[in-house]
């Protein structure tokens, strides 16, 4: 195939779906390959004496059939596309051979230029698949086509590569999880429908730096809540989502952490629901998780801890509004995670230990989690109360109580007892 190679490959869609495809090879080649060919619906015949555990999964799970043998002439009758990858180098030869007299679509792993076809590095971001093959048929090099498939989809996915949709959007609002405070930990859905907004509706523990990357055109609302200072009434916030969704723009409510954690997502969901407005939620990172892992500490260790508790503190254990048992959280051995308790960790602390929680329990406070300014300060159960206000620990900050705490490796910004 000497004479082909000057001329750069024609890029052309496969339709799959239904159709014999053969993979000769179970190794890793096919366990990368497998999955895409599984979801384009092809009806896939392995051909291997053996496989990883993985593509045996697949096997098992009925995705695949697998012949467990060696390739042998005729395996590519009435096959539509055969991807070679054994470490057989004569049983590819011969497959090869085979697909060439069959004019049969055949990829080798180990001889792109013994094939009659290449795999192109391809991505894929809201029902569009991005392709990229290098047109240089003498300076192939996978790297180069990989890393300008990832920039493809990483601006199409967050919006930086500017892809208009000429189709008419249907009106609704997203309910988006921002993650704990680091910008890079949105999720690519977020960070994408965050581009597409006509209107953003954005929480103080949202990421704010998000907001700076928005086009001029798009509207910010700022429904900042402040701790005891001036906010913005969640009724006027479902006003506001409701208002703009019906003047016919993406709204998007920009909410740190997850939706759903604390952070009254289904009420806002709720009344969105009653004036039919479509709405999708998109989950976030929450801080109960993350804040603790980039401080160090893990919620949950083998032999440590086999259960983690997420608790709001915002209202004091004797608060008669209280909904949690507090009693009982004393009783458990693992992890309690508390949010929105800074003000209150005192009161928390004593009522812990006077319910049985041993006052040595290692407790640890990491303030603004995940950005520049994040801090941890360690104490007990029996000193957090002192240690938060010598330390001026302010909110927002994660309270994480159990012996995890003294699981991990000490962190910049970690001030010890």
């Amino acid at each position: 195939m000497a004479e082909h190679a000057v001329h750069p490959a024609y890029p052309v869609g496969l339709r799959l779906s239904g159709r014999r495809v053969v993979v000769v090879g179970g190794g890793q080649v096919a366990q990368r390959r497998l999955p895409a060919l599984i979801a384009a619906g092809a009806d896939i015949v392995l051909v291997s004496p053996s496989a990883t555990p993985s593509v045996e999964a697949m096997a098992n799970a009925g995705e695949i059939r697998w012949e467990r043998r060696a390739y042998a002439d005729g395996d590519l009758a009435d096959t539509w596309y055969a991807l070679i990858a054994s470490d057989d180098t004569a049983a590819n030869d011969a497959a090869s051979a085979e697909a060439e007299r069959t004019r049969t679509w055949c990829v080798r792993s180990d001889n792109a230029d013994a094939a009659t076809a290449w795999t192109p590095a391809t991505g894929r971001s809201e029902g569009v698949t991005v392709a990229v093959l290098t047109t240089d048929a003498h300076g192939r090099d996978p790297r180069h086509s990989a890393a300008v498939r990832d920039a493809i989809v990483e601006g199409l996915r967050d919006g930086t590569l500017a892809a208009p949709h000429h189709r008419t959007r249907t009106p609704g609002v997203a309910l988006v999880g921002g993650g704990p405070g680091d910008p890079d930990l949105i999720t690519v859905r977020g960070r994408r429908l965050l581009a597409e907004a006509d209107v953003v509706i954005a929480d103080r523990l949202g990421p704010r730096d998000l907001l700076d990357e928005l086009p001029p055109h798009v509207e910010v609302i700022d429904a900042a809540k402040i701790p005891y200072g001036r906010y913005m009434a969640q009724e006027a916030i479902n006003n506001a989502l409701i208002e703009h969704a019906k003047a016919g723009k993406a709204v998007v409510r920009l909410k740190g952490g997850d939706p759903f954690v604390f952070g009254r997502g289904m009420e806002e969901a709720q009344a969105l629901a009653a004036e039919g407005i479509p709405c999708t939620v998109v989950p976030g990172i929450s801080s109960s998780i993350s804040v603790p892992g980039a401080a160090g500490i893990p919620v949950t260790h083998r032999g440590v801890a086999h259960e983690f508790t997420v608790v709001s503190g915002h209202l004091a254990p004797d608060d008669e509004r209280s909904l949690v048992d507090w009693a009982a959280l004393a009783q458990l051995r693992g992890t309690l995670v508390l949010l929105m308790a800074v003000d209150k960790i005192g009161a928390i602390a004593r009522t812990l230990m006077a319910h049985g929680r041993s006052p040595e329990t290692p407790v640890a406070l990491v303030q603004e989690g995940t950005t520049a300014a994040q801090r941890r300060v360690d104490a007990t159960l029996a000193t957090v109360a002192e240690r938060a206000v010598a330390e001026e620990v302010r909110p927002p900050a994660v309270i994480v109580i159990g012996d995890v705490v003294a699981v991990g490796p000490a962190t910049e910004g970690h001030s010890a007892e």
